[in-house]
């Protein structure tokens, strides 16, 4: 009799947002009976592949944990289906290091304060920046009517000013987090725009 044959797990990647990393896969179909994936990693350093905190689990994504919270470390992880005894093949990803591979999300506009010349802009950064990281925010505006000409600014605070507005006119702006940090540089999503009016003088 032909042993049953399992399918693998498809379309495994791991998925990264503000260093808030987990490995998501598609569901294996089979008529009947429960599947369960079981997944595994193995770090840069020891070619040895440990069990996660997710054996024979029936989701199809595996939060890291936080022992792998480390942004430098390179990990592969793997994921196999199991369906009573029969297993199928492992799907191994391709190496993974947060660092570089994470997505960096827009930062979070806290507060926007219109003057007649300027806008006072609070954000707060998208994630908690570790020791040795460089946060800076690139800054596009312009005006809302006449949108095709932009200017740019960045810095590296968390209040700042766009200055040498025009009188009751119509800005918005957008903002984007650029990371630094040993040499390695990742430039995040940008924000949605927001749009404010200055006062009069």
């Amino acid at each position: 009799e032909s042993s049953p044959v399992l399918l693998a797990p498809k379309d495994v990647m791991v998925y990264s947002y503000n260093f808030r990393s987990s490995l998501r896969w598609s569901p294996v179909e089979v008529d009947g009976g429960l599947v369960l994936y079981t997944v595994h990693f193995k770090t840069g350093a020891f070619n040895q592949w440990d069990e996660m905190n997710c054996t024979r689990i029936t989701q199809t994504e595996c939060p890291f944990p936080w022992s792998l919270k480390e942004r430098h470390w390179t990990f592969v992880l793997r994921v196999r289906a199991e369906l009573g005894q029969v297993t199928s093949d492992w799907v191994e990803t391709d190496q993974f290091m947060a660092e570089r591979n994470t997505t960096v999300g827009p930062p979070k506009v806290n507060s926007v304060t219109e003057s007649s010349d300027s806008l006072l802009i609070s954000v707060t950064p998208p994630f908690r920046p570790e020791a040795g990281d460089t946060l800076e925010y690139h800054v596009s505006y312009w005006e809302s009517e006449t949108s095709n000409t932009k200017e740019e600014t960045k810095t590296s605070n968390t209040l700042f000013k766009i200055g040498n507005l025009k009188e009751s006119t119509l800005y918005c702006f957008r903002i984007q987090v650029e990371l630094t940090h040993s040499n390695h540089q990742l430039l995040g999503l940008q924000s949605v725009p927001e749009c404010y009016r200055t006062t009069i003088s």
